[in-house]
């Protein structure tokens, strides 16, 4: 799965948008130097959010949109299109 379809899947799960979600983590306070702990304890107890969907989340909170290079453009099953990560929602990406 790739990073951009855990994103997508916590839209689904959720009702809310990636963005909305980062919104929402900051003004509780977390921020880059909040730990995983706290931020998946509250995506688990608020949106019940597993660990996997959970983590993702916790990137984007604590680092932001772009993401390693690593898979980018490749053809294995964690491959993403680009290293930003669309946050506002699948209905509004660009294709």
């Amino acid at each position: 799965m790739s990073f951009q379809a855990y994103l997508d899947a916590v839209e689904e799960k959720t009702g809310l948008t990636p963005r909305r979600l980062v919104e929402l983590a900051h003004e509780r306070g977390f921020d880059a130097s909040t730990k995983a702990g706290p931020i998946l304890a509250w995506l688990a107890d608020d949106y019940g959010l597993g660990r996997g969907h959970g983590m993702a989340m916790v990137h984007v909170i604590t680092k932001g949109p772009r993401i390693a290079t690593t898979h980018v453009g490749t053809a294995g099953t964690h491959r993403d299109a680009s290293d930003t990560l669309w946050l506002d929602g699948r209905a509004t990406r660009p294709e």
